[in-house]
Protein backbone atom coordinates (compact mmCIF):
# COMPACT_ATOMS: atom_id res chain seq x y z
CA UNK A 1 0.00 0.00 0.00
CA UNK A 2 1.30 3.17 -1.35
CA UNK A 3 0.77 5.93 1.07
CA UNK A 4 0.62 10.04 -1.39
CA UNK A 5 0.19 12.92 -0.19
CA UNK A 6 -1.56 15.70 -2.03
CA UNK A 7 -0.91 18.91 -1.33
CA UNK A 8 -2.43 22.64 -2.36
CA UNK A 9 -2.51 26.27 -1.22
CA UNK A 10 -5.73 25.23 0.59
CA UNK A 11 -5.70 21.18 0.83
CA UNK A 12 -9.58 21.52 -0.41
CA UNK A 13 -9.81 23.00 -3.58
CA UNK A 14 -7.10 22.38 -6.17
CA UNK A 15 -5.99 19.19 -4.40
CA UNK A 16 -9.37 17.37 -4.59
CA UNK A 17 -9.78 17.99 -8.39
CA UNK A 18 -5.89 16.70 -9.07
CA UNK A 19 -6.82 13.63 -6.45
CA UNK A 20 -10.19 12.74 -9.53
CA UNK A 21 -7.41 13.15 -11.79
CA UNK A 22 -4.35 11.10 -10.00
CA UNK A 23 -7.58 8.37 -8.99
CA UNK A 24 -8.39 7.71 -12.01
CA UNK A 25 -4.87 7.35 -13.51
CA UNK A 26 -4.09 4.90 -10.95
CA UNK A 27 -6.74 2.67 -11.42
CA UNK A 28 -6.58 2.20 -14.73
CA UNK A 29 -2.84 1.26 -14.46
CA UNK A 30 -3.90 -1.62 -12.50
CA UNK A 31 -3.30 0.31 -9.06
CA UNK A 32 -6.99 0.19 -7.73
CA UNK A 33 -6.66 -0.52 -3.91
CA UNK A 34 -3.36 -0.08 -3.79
CA UNK A 35 -2.71 3.62 -2.35
CA UNK A 36 -3.85 6.32 -0.39
CA UNK A 37 -4.10 9.41 -0.97
CA UNK A 38 -4.44 12.33 1.67
CA UNK A 39 -4.96 15.92 1.31
CA UNK A 40 -3.38 18.67 3.06
CA UNK A 41 -1.99 22.31 2.69
CA UNK A 42 1.24 22.83 1.33
CA UNK A 43 2.29 24.55 4.60
CA UNK A 44 1.64 20.98 6.49
CA UNK A 45 3.65 19.15 3.65
CA UNK A 46 7.11 19.37 4.96
CA UNK A 47 5.76 17.57 8.42
CA UNK A 48 3.89 15.18 7.22
CA UNK A 49 6.63 13.90 4.39
CA UNK A 50 8.23 11.56 6.33
CA UNK A 51 4.98 9.60 6.90
CA UNK A 52 4.34 9.17 3.19
CA UNK A 53 6.15 7.48 0.28
CA UNK A 54 5.91 10.78 -2.00
CA UNK A 55 4.28 14.07 -2.34
CA UNK A 56 1.91 15.88 -5.48
CA UNK A 57 1.76 19.07 -4.90
CA UNK A 58 0.06 21.97 -7.41
CA UNK A 59 2.36 24.41 -5.80
CA UNK A 60 6.73 24.45 -5.91
CA UNK A 61 8.35 22.01 -4.18
CA UNK A 62 8.95 22.61 0.06
CA UNK A 63 12.30 22.48 1.57
CA UNK A 64 13.62 19.76 3.45
CA UNK A 65 10.78 17.32 2.36
CA UNK A 66 11.26 13.43 3.62
CA UNK A 67 9.65 12.19 0.32
CA UNK A 68 10.16 12.26 -3.10
CA UNK A 69 8.04 15.29 -5.04
CA UNK A 70 6.05 15.35 -7.99
CA UNK A 71 5.20 18.10 -9.69
CA UNK A 72 0.97 18.10 -10.02
CA UNK A 73 -0.06 21.80 -11.76
CA UNK A 74 -0.04 19.51 -14.73
CA UNK A 75 -3.33 17.63 -14.17
CA UNK A 76 -4.88 21.19 -13.52
CA UNK A 77 -3.48 22.81 -17.04
CA UNK A 78 -3.15 19.24 -18.93
CA UNK A 79 0.44 20.37 -20.57
CA UNK A 80 2.83 17.88 -20.07
CA UNK A 81 1.24 15.37 -17.55
CA UNK A 82 3.31 12.33 -19.04
CA UNK A 83 6.72 13.29 -17.32
CA UNK A 84 4.35 13.56 -13.65
CA UNK A 85 2.61 10.54 -14.64
CA UNK A 86 5.78 8.76 -15.07
CA UNK A 87 7.16 9.37 -12.37
CA UNK A 88 3.89 8.27 -10.19
CA UNK A 89 4.20 5.27 -11.80
CA UNK A 90 7.93 4.88 -10.94
CA UNK A 91 7.06 5.77 -7.55
CA UNK A 92 4.28 3.16 -7.32
CA UNK A 93 6.70 0.19 -7.95
CA UNK A 94 9.58 1.15 -5.41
Amino acid sequence: MKNILLACGSGIATSTAVNAKITKMLDENGYKGKYKITQCKISEATQKSSSYDFLIATTMAPKELDCPFVPGVCFLTGVNAQKSIDMILELMEK
